[in-house]
């Protein structure tokens, strides 16, 4: 199909006037002395498309190769030597820094140490908790959603206002009868993930209703919101331990990366003057 859908795609592009008398053998297009070849558009086309759709695949492809060529064959003849010059060592550059650091990372990948266990992220914390200050309020709190007709409202209350863990079995049983509900007050949440699971807080009575120990009910249309707020730590003040435990992680790995970085360019330094492979003439 693939083969049958190039030739016919390969027939078209001849007969839209793209061979020149001048023509190599295999070449579909010429600009200047640059030529496009078959082999260049060979796995152009995904199989199972259309004739019509691959003749524009093929069309627009040519097209913009052209128009690249005349660009970078106008830039050429046009640009002054000093703004070549400057451009081509900008590309030597990138070349280098391109691969050095793809050796680099690879090297660095193959050799890290990538177990962070809990002793490292706990002194790392606790060793630069300053660091860690939160950027906005965060809060532990658990809730639930449910309608006030539901028969059993007074004892879903109770039970939630004095919770107790080892009630699983109650709360699973009526789970279903809830609307939403987060009963896990052990994590740490930012407001913006409050405001969006508790339409019935907002920025306005924040500071009425995020205050640690809060018990709250409130209604929503139709529905009743049981929230109990069981801590809160405010904006600058040092992040929780559980909170920021991710990003200690990452930044002890990076930390290793570059340490490892820095000795990896010192030992290869190291290597070539010892074998006289680097050598400065005074």
């Amino acid at each position: 199909m693939i083969r049958n859908s190039f030739f016919l795609v390969f027939l078209m592009v001849c007969s839209c006037n793209y061979f020149k008398p001048g023509q190599k053998p295999q070449s579909i297009a010429r600009v200047g002395k640059s030529y496009l070849y078959k082999s260049d558009i060979a796995t152009l086309v995904p199989a199972g498309t259309s004739k019509e759709d691959s003749i524009l695949l093929v069309r627009d492809f040519i097209d913009r190769w052209a128009s690249q060529k005349l660009l970078i064959d106008a830039a050429e003849r046009n640009l002054s030597d000093a703004k070549k010059n400057e451009y081509n060592a900008l590309i030597k550059q990138y070349k280098i820094d391109l691969y050095t650091k793809a050796y680099i990372e690879e090297a660095v990948r193959n050799t890290v140490d990538t177990v962070v266990n809990e002793e490292d992220l706990k002194k790392y914390y606790n060793e630069n908790k300053e660091n860690f200050k939160v950027n906005g309020m965060l809060v532990r709190l658990r809730f639930i959603n449910l309608s006030k007709d539901n028969p059993r409202f007074e004892t879903i209350r109770n039970k939630f206002f004095d919770y107790n863990k080892k009630d699983k079995k109650f709360w699973s049983t009526y789970a279903l009868q809830f609307k939403s509900f987060a009963l896990n007050d052990s994590v740490w949440v930012d407001m913006n993930q409050v405001y969006s699971k508790l339409p019935v807080i907002n920025p306005d009575n924040r500071d009425e209703y995020i205050k640690a120990g809060k018990k709250i009910e409130i209604g929503d249309k139709g529905n009743t919101y049981l929230i109990k707020i069981t801590n809160v730590i405010d904006k600058n003040q040092v992040s929780p331990y559980e909170y920021i435990k991710p990003t200690l992680k990452e930044i002890i790995l990076n930390k290793r990366k570059l340490e490892l970085i820095k000795k990896f360019e010192k030992d290869i330094t190291n290597d070539a003057i010892k074998n006289k492979d680097y050598e400065i003439y005074k």
